[in-house]
């Protein structure tokens, strides 16, 4: 199976206690790339800029991710910065310069129209909802926003989250969307804007998927994964890009897509934002193995008695 992100690349500068690091490979859609390439055939639609080489291009063609979606343009690629002195779970940003990323208009390329899978990355959301139109034979979509979006375009984003299957946001995100601060209450009003499937990211206390009735079996209710603890975090940049790409990665290396298959999903995602904080960047999802995954993968199964 394969599955098609579209989203952002970029370059990052980033401080931790654990040290500074500057114009490292960034973007979500590298992060989420990266790590569902563990699991399946990966494609890429971004934009870069010319300051985007072969170095970076090898880091995608190591890990087997087709990259002919590639938009290159006139001008520097995406940069943000970000510090996490004071508060490892939420970044202090210092800049933000979109660059070529601020005219992105995605272009599917005509070879990867037989995707199976799509997922759209934090992007603008009437690009993630053309996107997904003209994708119209995916077996299963999922979709990422964040705080911008539900403040500055609530209306386009409601149309585009009619179109996707499964929504992966964090907590505030998933209050603020629904106006709603009981957690639960707010994931099922999430779920009434048309998604079947919710994923609520917790950072460090793991994630909850949340179903909507009928929706990849009988019943609704809940389905917790704690997260492992990880006994030194680098950096957590990105880190919910690579859950993302661990969680659709595995969905779309199943023939089923069921419950069962989604809950199992979540733990893979864990798995993989807890090796991407490990290193600055995306080095250490660069330097996986799958044995390694699979072994991170069985200690979840030991705290949770996941079969």
């Amino acid at each position: 199976m394969s599955i098609l992100v579209v989203g952002s690349i970029a370059f990052d500068d980033v401080t931790s206690p654990s040290g500074s690091v500057k114009n490292i490979l960034g973007g979500a859609a590298t992060y989420f790339a990266l790590a569902a390439s563990y699991f399946t055939q990966v494609r890429v639609v971004a934009i870069v800029g010319e300051d985007f080489g072969p170095e970076q291009e090898k880091v995608f063609r190591d890990h087997r991710i087709d990259i002919r979606g590639l938009e290159r343009a006139k001008g520097k690629t995406f940069r943000w910065g970000g510090s996490y002195v004071d508060n490892l779970n939420e970044a202090k940003t210092d800049y933000t310069d979109l660059n070529v990323f601020e005219t992105f208009q995605p272009r599917i390329p005509k070879e990867y129209e037989d995707t199976d899978f799509l997922f759209l990355a934090n992007i603008q959301p009437t690009l993630q909802a053309d996107v997904r139109r003209h994708m119209n034979g995916v077996r299963l979509t999922g979709c990422d926003t964040m705080n911008y979006w539900i403040n500055r375009t609530p209306r386009e984003l409601a149309e585009t989250l009619k179109l996707v299957n499964v929504l992966l946001i964090n907590d505030t995100e998933a209050k603020m969307l629904a106006h709603e601060t009981n957690l639960p209450r707010a994931a099922q009003k999430v779920l009434a804007m048309g998604p079947q499937a919710l994923v609520i990211k917790h950072g460090e206390y793991g994630a909850t998927i949340f179903f909507r009735e009928g929706s990849f079996g009988i019943g609704r209710h809940p389905f917790r994964a704690p997260a492992l603890p990880i006994e030194e975090v680098k950096d957590p940049t990105g880190a919910g890009d690579s859950f993302a790409g661990g969680f659709m990665g595995y969905v779309a290396s199943q023939q089923d897509l069921n419950r069962e298959v989604l809950k199992r999903a979540l733990f893979y995602g864990g798995v993989m934002g807890s090796f991407a904080v490990e290193r600055f960047g995306t080095e250490r999802l660069q330097s996986l193995t799958r044995e390694e995954i699979e072994e991170r993968f069985q200690i979840f199964g030991e705290l949770t008695h996941l079969e």
